[in-house]
């Protein structure tokens, strides 16, 4: 489910920057599937730190399940952000067009942040359906 979902945030949130205007559909099309699997770079990676941290009796138990939930989720945030910065501030490898909304603070595209706060809830959601009744003891 990460996968497709995050290949059709990319190519949906392209217009927000300005590749959308500047590149060819070529370049378009690369930037979209390059970013995906950085995507799922970021997904593994975030995954892997919050079961090292937090993973004890997973996925069995329900508090463990929501720990590695909020872990995996905020090393996605954390590391996205980081990234964001990087590539727009100090490399220029990419830039938001004027139609990307900016989060004050943060000095982020709202996009970004939204596809690493949605997507990897729904993920879990859809993996945890079983579980859902469960209860810890």
């Amino acid at each position: 489910m990460i996968i497709p979902a995050n290949l059709i945030w990319e190519f949906a949130h392209m217009p927000l920057y300005t590749i959308w205007n500047e590149g060819t559909w070529g370049e378009i099309v690369f930037a979209a599937v390059h970013c995906t699997g950085g995507d799922i770079l970021i997904a593994m990676s975030a995954l892997m730190l919050a079961l090292m941290l937090s993973g004890r009796g997973w996925p069995l138990v329900a508090s463990t399940r929501r720990s590695v939930t909020v872990l995996t989720v905020v090393f996605g945030l954390g590391y996205t952000l980081f990234s964001e910065w990087l590539n727009i501030v100090i490399r220029a490898a990419w830039a938001y067009s004027d139609l990307m909304p900016i989060i004050p603070i943060l000095d982020a595209g709202l996009s970004p942040v939204l596809q690493w706060i949605v997507i990897p809830l729904v993920a879990f959601w859809w993996v945890w359906r079983p579980f859902n009744n469960d209860r810890d003891v």
